[in-house]
């Protein structure tokens, strides 16, 4: 795989880009333990889970959104909106006038990526991987482990369960064993409905083209009514 070329399609946010760099068996959620209130990067945990885990994250079919996407080693944050439509989705960060622009989708059973703008990126070709659909990221997600209850300090502040889900190789038992991350990604999702998604940090080499391998989209809002899902007319159509 052409890794300079495939890294916005790997990355789908966290949850899509660590199911299509590499397939892996995470253990399954559970819960922490009680511990008292603590600074959690831009949240503090409120408490932990008590005797019931909650349900993981699951991605919706039809939803529209807006935030920010925040590079924070190149001091850069754009606008950010991310739309669901009948099972297909799009993310779409910054824009013409901004210094990084790109759209991620799932379209019609494929994952497709499209980066018209990064810094040092010369190469702006549309990029396929078949065989991704909505079902395939959400049993994905099902495997997210379970890290705490938390409040993103922000206005308004967000009750959330913040969930760790990602890709490690090789796939080996316990034990002293070479391990890459491959993909990781933290997602933060509305205490109330597990289908509300506030946050996501993602990290590894779905990042390839930052050079501290992270990035983060905030939402400010998420509603759960259809949003606008379109392909680019320079992206591959979807197969048959």
């Amino acid at each position: 795989m052409n890794w300079t070329r495939s890294r916005r399609t790997a990355a789908l946010g966290a949850l899509a880009g660590s199911i299509a760099v590499a397939p892996a068996a995470v253990g399954p959620a559970r819960a922490a333990s009680p511990v008292g209130p603590r600074p959690s990067g831009d949240a503090t945990a409120a408490k932990q889970a008590g005797p019931h885990t909650p349900s993981p994250p699951q991605l919706p079919r039809d939803f529209h959104g807006k935030g920010k996407w925040i590079v924070r080693d190149l001091g850069i944050t754009v606008p950010f909106t991310w739309t669901g439509s009948d099972g297909n989705s799009q993310m779409i960060a910054g824009g013409p006038r901004y210094p990084i622009w790109f759209t991620n989708l799932i379209y019609k059973n494929s994952l497709y990526t499209l980066t018209y703008k990064w810094p040092g990126l010369r190469d702006h070709r549309c990029s396929r991987i078949p065989g991704f659909d909505l079902g395939v990221l959400n049993r994905k997600l099902r495997t997210a482990r379970f890290v705490g209850r938390e409040i993103l300090q922000r206005r308004p502040q967000r009750h959330v369960d913040h969930w760790r889900v990602g890709v490690v190789a090789p796939q080996l038992p316990p034990g002293k064993y070479l391990r890459l991350p491959i993909a990781l990604g933290d997602v933060y999702v509305d205490q109330r409905d597990p289908t509300t998604f506030w946050q996501v940090l993602q990290f590894g080499v779905q990042n390839l083209y930052d050079p501290e391998l992270d990035e983060w989209l905030v939402m400010s809002s998420f509603e759960h009514a259809p949003g606008r899902v379109v392909l680019p007319r320079r992206c591959p159509p979807p197969a048959p």
